[in-house]
């Protein structure tokens, strides 16, 4: 009887290892958003990525793992902004651990399955002040309006 559920629990373990892998995927879709800036352009970096670069708003899949990816945006007349998705332990790798033992664990860690990105990261971006206006020029008020010139009487 022993040996029947030692059999029994070791092709169960089989069956289930690399739970993440086969369940959720060795990649996530993410979103990278600038409010208020479209047309920012963002490069995302991590060991496991390497660099990628997007135009804002932008969804982008990555191959998950366990390193926080960085996030930085440029636009003209902006400040760069900075921001980070976190990566995270997916809830599915304790179920390895009960269910697909140290080798469902391995084959999640060493694809990346075992971890999650947040969904997304929005960069906040602050304007240059007088960036893109010309000097002397108002901004702000209601344009003036043109008094007409009187042109002089024909001579004739």
């Amino acid at each position: 009887m022993q040996c029947t559920t030692a059999a029994l629990f070791g092709a169960i373990s089989i069956l289930f290892a690399g739970c993440s892998t086969i369940v959720k995927g060795t990649e996530q879709q993410v979103s990278v958003n600038t409010p208020g800036v479209p047309g920012a352009l963002c490069q995302l970096q991590s060991p496991a990525i390497g660099t990628r670069t997007v135009q804002t708003p932008a969804n982008i899949t990555l191959p998950k793992s366990k390193n926080n990816v960085a996030v930085s945006c440029t636009a003209q007349c902006y400040a760069p902004g900075v921001g980070t998705l976190a990566s995270h332990t997916e809830v599915m790798a304790a179920g390895n651990v009960l269910f697909g033992g140290i080798i469902g664990l391995g084959i999640d860690a060493a694809s990346g399955a075992m971890n999650t990105y947040d969904p997304g990261v929005e960069v906040i971006m602050t304007p240059l002040p007088g960036c893109g206006r010309l000097p002397g020029r108002k901004v702000k008020g209601v344009p003036m309006a043109s008094t007409p010139v009187p042109m002089p009487a024909p001579r004739g």
